[in-house]
């Protein structure tokens, strides 16, 4: 079976599917596909089927990450099939886990901040409104953050 991760954002445009297309390359480059597996959702549904914002796309490109994810809304159903449901902020944290209204995934759903070496981390910022310089800081936090995660699946699964 694959360990399977799900990033979660608010409209699965910027940093959900750059976490994702981060995560995918690492798995690659680690000959992991047959092990783990990765999926984006938001938490609202504004851009659902929409691409990636092209801006996040360029500068995710620029370090050589492809990033293909189409927007999509969470579901009941992700709470079950994923193994980590990893959320950007707090406030999609809430969002997510207002979902789970038995407490049966509370062991699943983690706070991206959680896995990144830097303690000064609080959230992973949404670059949306912003300008460039916003979407490298959050690839630069999702690379660190995704090769942290890695090395926790590897170890805990003897990958």
């Amino acid at each position: 079976m694959k360990v399977k991760i799900l990033f979660v954002c608010l409209g699965n445009i910027c940093r959900s599917p750059a976490a994702e297309g981060v995560m995918n390359k690492f798995i690659i480059d680690n000959n992991l596909e047959s092990y783990i597996q990765c999926d984006s959702a938001g938490t609202a549904s504004y851009h659902v089927g929409s691409p990636a914002d092209s801006r996040m796309k360029k500068i995710a490109s620029q370090k050589g990450f492809e990033i293909l994810s189409r927007a999509r809304q969470i579901n009941d159903q992700d709470l079950e099939i994923f193994d980590y449901i990893i959320t950007m902020d707090d406030y999609n944290y809430r969002d997510v886990k207002s979902l789970d209204k038995n407490n049966l995934y509370n062991d699943k759903i983690f706070k991206f901040k959680d896995f990144c070496s830097d303690p000064s981390i609080r959230e992973v910022p949404d670059p949306y409104y912003g300008g460039e310089d916003g979407f490298h800081k959050v690839i630069n936090i999702l690379e660190d953050g995704c090769k942290n995660l890695l090395s926790k699946i590897k170890k805990e699964t003897l990958i």
